[in-house]
């Protein structure tokens, strides 16, 4: 008797996984066609309007994301352009290279 049971609650557990995988699968595929059939009426509309077929893109600013997590060192302040400026440099010269030796081939 427990072996029967142990089989059929197998059983039951299998047809129950099988029946929730078959349910996700009828629901991509609803949404798949669904996107489907939105896409064709947009693209019907636009050729009957005389208008070119976008493509359905994300438009993302990639500076305005940049300056959001990089702009400022704390949340909330304000940097003013005058705390940018360079006050002190020096100038040095360049062209005078001591420590580098010349390769001759």
């Amino acid at each position: 008797m427990n072996n029967f049971l142990g089989q059929l609650s197998s059983l039951v557990l299998r047809l129950g996984l099988l029946l929730a995988a078959l349910i996700f699968l009828a629901s991509l595929l609803f949404a798949a066609g669904l996107m489907l059939v939105l896409w064709l009426l947009r693209a019907l509309w636009a050729k009957l309007t005389g208008k070119p077929v976008q493509p359905w893109t994300f438009k993302m600013h990639r500076s305005g994301l940049w300056q959001k997590a990089y702009g400022s060192a704390a949340p909330g302040s304000n940097r003013s352009k005058a705390s940018m400026d360079v006050i002190d440099a020096e100038v040095t010269d360049v062209t005078d290279v001591t420590d580098v030796r010349e390769k001759r081939p």
